[in-house]
């Protein structure tokens, strides 16, 4: 799946979590994109089985959405965790950052980011 796939079935995700429907025209704020292009790669996505749309234009991820939404929304979450942790930023920069950086992480880079967080936690309470 290209990067971009990605960051769309990651933010359709994050969406229906805070708040329930999502439509083309929500996904379009959210990420800055026009409707046009939203709305093409929506049309991609359903023909390759992510999501389907519902009446009143609502996606809805299928199984197969989910399962990948869910596993990168794991993976940004622990890069967001690092770049929190090292670069002193704020959480809802820190995703937004590592939604772009997950695609290019490894498996791994990510099971040494994972490693680094446990080990910086596990010293952590340890001192606490």
């Amino acid at each position: 799946m290209l990067i971009s796939g990605k960051v769309y079935l990651s933010t359709i995700y994050r969406l229906k979590k805070q708040g329930g429907r999502v439509r083309s025209v929500e996904l379009a704020r959210e990420l800055g994109y026009t409707k046009p292009s939203v709305s093409r790669a929506v049309g991609n996505f359903e023909k390759e089985g992510y999501l389907t749309v519902e009446k009143g234009g609502i996606l809805t991820l299928t199984d197969k959405g989910l399962k990948e939404a869910k596993e990168l929304v794991k993976r940004q979450e622990l890069i967001a965790k690092l770049l929190q942790m090292t670069c002193g930023i704020d959480e809802k920069q820190a995703l937004q950052d590592a939604i772009y950086m997950e695609p290019g992480a490894s498996k791994k880079t990510l099971a040494g980011i994972r490693d680094f967080i446990r080990q910086v936690e596990q010293l952590e309470s340890e001192q606490a």
